[in-house]
């Protein structure tokens, strides 16, 4: 069989299991944030926290909780690692210094989960166990919950409530993420991942030196990493490394956990606003840009220019042998498509062209289908966008599921869609401009350009992955990419937590004949065209010195 066959099958068989998944998980997920019951777990939790998850919330409340929330795990987990030294389990690791452990703090609390660290020769069990994987569930349920409120703004009228953000984070996390991670990680483990807290081990001698692992708890974390669209690694290969993903099937299946959620969110959100028809067109978008993007980047990398590549089969610098050129394309496209950021090959060393598409897949906004929640709310953000541009072109009031997308509205939308680019651009720019930041560039040039721009790019977009070349671990970089994580996760959610208020305060409009109708194919074409032609406008410029001027010049 031929790398190209191997590359389709591959794409053809992960179709076809999201698509089991998608009716019967889209139900399971509506009807968990639809319920008015509580489970006797979710109740023992609720007391330990104080929170009474039967009040309703107005937008400012649920944007309080989201924020207490997020900023006491900052801190438990800024602290974890500055004890890291005196915990037991550590490994004999030393504590984190102050700019990493701010920097990690930030990206775990995020969903971003950039590492500027070696995550085998830094984090101990404990650090790994009680920080960052805790973080890898309540983080992706964040961003579920946020979606839910907006969905909520969508199908509730002439009330500012938005539902409980913390019966939303609890049930998320109780009823979708644990059951769902905690099969993972079995699956995981059977196919040859491993799960332990053992210590250091000399593992051999090589090139006249020795060569140590450690253990770890790594299939529960690697179930969650790639399930709640995460991405750190337990190890520094994230998922290039044998011991987080040994096989083929584990690297689909991984594939797999990324996008099941983000795509299975969209049938969740037709049933909820009552037209499983508006969930389809949504999941239309999505499909149609993530399939676009894996046919371009499966086209690039396997483009043979010289004896070398064809006699490879493709460009294989920088990708696994156990994987392949389409096995690391398909991985590449979906974790920066999503907020994931986990790699199986190194998007450095891609082809100019295809380290471009991976560039463009989270300067999308990573909507397609996104991360766990933020995918779903970015999305419909620029369904937002859409019908009022469709609205101007035939001069009529635009609506989209019955609600006027008026002043207010598109006022709330155009501030979310801004706020990322103009954070990846002005600290890419800083960054380039002061004396000492490119020091950290291992390549000169376009792609030592594309080196800080896909960093500031990952970080504002909370996605994680890094192009390899560039040294982060510096206090410019861990304070300045801290920041760009920070403000890129909670500022657009301002904006959608004040759209759902504004959205849930109206009274529903009828439909009439001159309605765009939002469920049609050719919403889905303007959505599509509206979200490329926004990026394109936005990015092209900084695209073009760096990935856009290697590809072309090789």
């Amino acid at each position: 069989m031929g790398p190209v066959l191997a590359g389709v099958l591959q794409l053809l068989a992960l179709i076809g299991a999201l698509a089991l998944a998608y009716v019967p998980l889209g139900n399971h997920m509506a009807r968990v944030y639809s319920s008015d019951r509580h489970w006797r777990v979710e109740k023992w939790i609720y007391k330990g926290i104080g929170a009474n998850p039967d009040t309703e919330m107005t937008w400012p409340a649920y944007l309080r909780g989201v924020l207490a929330f997020s900023a006491a795990g900052v801190l438990f987990l800024y602290l974890l690692q500055r004890l890291q030294g005196v915990l037991p389990g550590s490994l004999d690791f030393s504590s984190v210094n102050p700019a990493q452990s701010f920097n990690t703090a930030v990206s775990f609390v995020t969903n971003t989960n950039w590492q500027s660290y070696y995550g085998e020769q830094t984090m101990g069990h404990v650090v790994q166990t009680a920080g960052l994987a805790v973080q890898n569930f309540v983080s992706a349920a964040v961003g579920i919950a946020v979606a839910v409120a907006l969905v909520r703004g969508f199908a509730r009228s002439r009330t500012g409530e938005l539902g409980n953000f913390w019966s939303d984070l609890v049930r998320g996390t109780v009823r979708i993420l644990v059951p769902m991670a905690a099969l993972a990680a079995v699956i995981l483990v059977a196919c040859g991942a491993i799960q332990n807290f053992s210590g250091i081990h000399e593992v051999g001698q090589f090139m006249g030196g020795s060569q140590q692992w450690n253990g770890g708890a790594v299939a529960s974390q690697e179930a969650i990493k790639e399930l709640g669209t995460n991405g750190g690694g337990y190890f520094n290969a994230n998922s290039a490394h044998p011991f987080e993903n040994p096989t083929p099937f584990t690297n689909l299946f991984e594939i797999f956990l990324i996008l099941v959620i983000p795509f299975s969110l969209t049938r969740t959100f037709g049933v909820m606003v009552g037209s499983v028809r508006q969930g389809y067109a949504i999941l239309a978008t999505m499909g149609a840009i993530w399939l676009g993007f894996t046919a371009l980047m499966m086209l690039t990398e396997f483009a043979h220019h010289g004896p070398a590549l064809q006699a490879a089969g493709g460009a294989m610098e920088g990708k696994e042998v156990r994987f392949g050129v389409g096995g690391s394309s398909i991985f590449a496209v979906a974790t920066t498509l999503t907020s994931t950021g986990a790699v199986d090959s190194f998007h450095s060393s891609f082809t100019g062209l295809g380290g471009g598409i991976t560039m463009l897949s989270m300067m999308l906004g990573e909507i397609a289908p996104g991360g766990t929640g933020s995918g779903l709310y970015g999305i419909l953000i620029m369904a937002v966008i859409a019908v009022f541009i469709a609205g101007l072109m035939v001069g009529r009031t635009p609506e989209y599921l019955g609600k006027k997308i008026g002043t207010r509205e598109i006022k709330l939308a155009a501030c979310y869609i801004l706020i990322t680019p103009a954070l990846v651009l002005v600290f890419t720019a800083a960054s380039m401009a002061l004396p000492t930041p490119p020091d950290s560039m291992l390549n000169s040039g376009a792609h030592g350009f594309s080196e800080v721009l896909y960093a500031f790019t990952s970080a504002a977009n909370n996605n994680g992955s890094a192009f390899a070349g560039l040294n982060a671990n510096t206090d410019w970089f861990n304070t300045m990419t801290g920041l760009a994580m920070l403000l890129g996760r909670f500022l657009p959610m301002v904006f959608v937590l004040a759209l759902a208020g504004s959205l849930a305060e109206q009274k529903p409009v009828p439909a009439t004949a001159g309605t765009l109708r939002t469920e049609k194919p050719l919403f889905t074409g303007l959505l599509v065209g509206a979200i490329l032609i926004i990026t394109g406008l936005t990015y092209f410029p900084a695209l073009a010195l760096g990935p856009l001027a290697e590809g072309l010049a090789s």
